[in-house]
């Protein structure tokens, strides 16, 4: 006696909204088109039709497979599926178990080749669709978080969540924790100075019994996340020229990095990611090409120097961790691709030149080309010795605090105007010249004169900063004053110590260098 063959009705809802087609009542449509017939039911709620990994899908699959259906029937053709390629490989084992398909809403003869063309363009259309939808909740998602609007995710250490409004929507923020703040305080603190490691510090909280107040366990690894994350820092002109340094997209202009507000670091939209990685996760590579910052409605309550001398700290070990140690070159974490923004690591050769800067993204599927140029570690460091030298003659005195490092905890509101606007200046030169190779000659002139304007501001407001820095250090430090005698014959800490204090960092591409000073 043959086996008795069945209908299957499937059914898919991936969200609940009010108004969308529940499960039930797809069913319903089913059933009419079974006219009595006997049928099976599979249903799957909450699963998006972009994949087949869906429990009722993969059940009637099985069915199919085992001989048991004879006709599939669904309310409509992206109830199954929204996957041109899913959609194939299934019609596909449709007719190898001769089975037919039905969509209630959709009449689809699929015995003739214009049914079957019919139903190949639906599902294009259905696919389009789906991708369509993608596309815009990812949009609407990554502009909310452009505004600051809290997105979820974990609380940070030393926050708390409250309600506010933005844009006249209603939403929530983080409000400082002073007993976590507190203990963030001391650990950025304890790290800023150069004599303590991360081991050091974990020993030090627990010798004083200062407990994590979640519940956690202090470890290397948690100090090390809290101390990258820029939802701590007050964001002021300096954490602005830091990640513009580092190859970030800075959405906010540097006038409102002004040291109130803390920072968002999101990946990019165009990755695919907007998730801000200052809550959920902090960025763990140098090179922050491809990130976003913004600027988070919340205050932060770590200063911007402390907050960037633990973060470049941080940078360089993971740097020296990862290949490029400082002992193959006083100049290592300093170094960045003209192209991508990366660091540029260190390699050898077996040559004369022996060890040679290149690009850490190159060679790798989709990414960097490398600079275009070949850096000879020899090369480089002769010239930045150079030029270092010819950098301090610039200054007849010096504070001893400035060669060790330590950063400023208060900038004078001029000081801090001065800074953005140089920065603006500096953004705005560096436009100028990305156009100059495009231009014609009355635009060239116009270009060539408004940049002489520019420098000319520029190396005034360079001055004036320098000599606010020189009265703010005052007493903070010993004068020195035989910096430049001394820079003739240097020892590799010595340099390492003090290229990490002038040099911001050295671009290199196509044969061009550029050195962007700290001071």
């Amino acid at each position: 006696m043959q086996d008795q063959l069945f209908d299957a009705l499937y059914a898919r809802q991936s969200v609940e909204k009010k108004d969308s087609i529940s499960v039930e009542s797809q069913l319903e449509y089913c059933r009419y088109e079974a006219r009595g017939e006997a049928c099976l039911e599979y249903t799957d709620r909450g699963f998006s039709g972009g994949n087949i990994n869906r429990p009722g899908f993969e059940r009637m699959m099985r069915d199919i497979r085992a001989g048991k259906i004879k006709r599939v029937i669904v309310y409509k053709l992206d109830r199954i599926s929204r996957s041109i390629l899913d959609f194939a490989n299934m019609m596909e084992l449709f007719q190898q178990y001769h089975v037919e398909f039905v969509s209630s809403t959709e009449k689809f003869d699929t015995s003739a080749p214009i049914g079957r063309a019919m139903l190949n363009i639906c599902i294009v259309f259905a696919q389009l669709e789906r991708e369509t939808i993608q596309k815009r909740v990812t949009d609407a998602y990554y502009a909310r978080c452009r505004r600051g609007f809290y997105m979820g995710g974990r609380i940070p250490y030393g926050y708390r969540l409250t309600g506010t409004v933005i844009d006249q929507i209603r939403t929530s923020m983080y409000e400082e924790v002073p007993e976590e703040s507190g203990q963030l305080k001391l650990i950025y603190s304890l790290y800023a100075d150069t004599d303590n490691s991360l081991g050091d510090i974990v020993r030090y909280l627990n010798m004083h019994g200062i407990k994590h107040l979640r519940g956690a366990e202090w470890n290397t690894a948690r100090l090390s996340e809290l101390l990258r994350n820029p939802v701590y820092v007050q964001a002021d002109i300096e954490i602005y020229r830091f990640f513009k340094s580092q190859g970030a997209h800075i959405y906010n202009s540097a006038g409102d990095f002004t040291g109130g507000n803390a920072c968002y670091l999101y990946k990019s939209s165009a990755n695919g990611t907007d998730i801000p990685e200052g809550i959920s996760r902090t960025a763990s590579r140098s090179c922050l090409a491809g990130k976003e910052v913004v600027l988070a409605p919340h205050r932060g309550f770590i200063p911007s120097g402390v907050w960037l001398a633990c973060r470049k700290r941080s940078i360089n070990s993971r740097q020296a961790a990862g290949g490029c140690r400082p002992k193959n070159s006083w100049l290592s974490g300093k170094i960045k691709c003209g192209r991508c923004g990366c660091a540029m690591v260190i390699r050898r050769a077996k040559t004369k030149w022996g060890r040679y800067f290149v690009c850490s993204r190159a060679g790798k599927q989709g990414s960097c080309t490398g600079a275009g140029c070949t850096v000879y570690a020899d090369v480089l460091e002769e010239y930045m010795l150079g030029a270092i030298g010819k950098r301090l003659s610039e200054f007849p005195v010096l504070q001893e605090n400035r060669l060790c490092g330590k950063p400023d905890q208060e900038v004078e509101p001029e000081r801090l105007a001065a800074k953005i606007r140089l920065t603006q200046l500096e953004e705005e030169i560096g436009g100028l010249l990305d156009r100059v190779s495009g231009a014609d000659s009355v635009l060239l002139r116009y270009m060539n004169e408004r940049i002489r304007q520019l420098d000319k501001e520029r190396k005034a407001l360079q001055g004036e900063i320098a000599s606010g820095d020189r009265e703010a250090a005052g007493s903070k430090g010993k004068q020195i004053t035989d910096h430049v005698r001394v820079w003739e014959a240097p020892e590799f800490p010595d340099r390492r110590a003090v290229a990490e204090v002038l040099i911001r960092v050295i671009r290199i591409a196509d044969g061009r260098l550029e050195i962007i000073w700290n001071i």
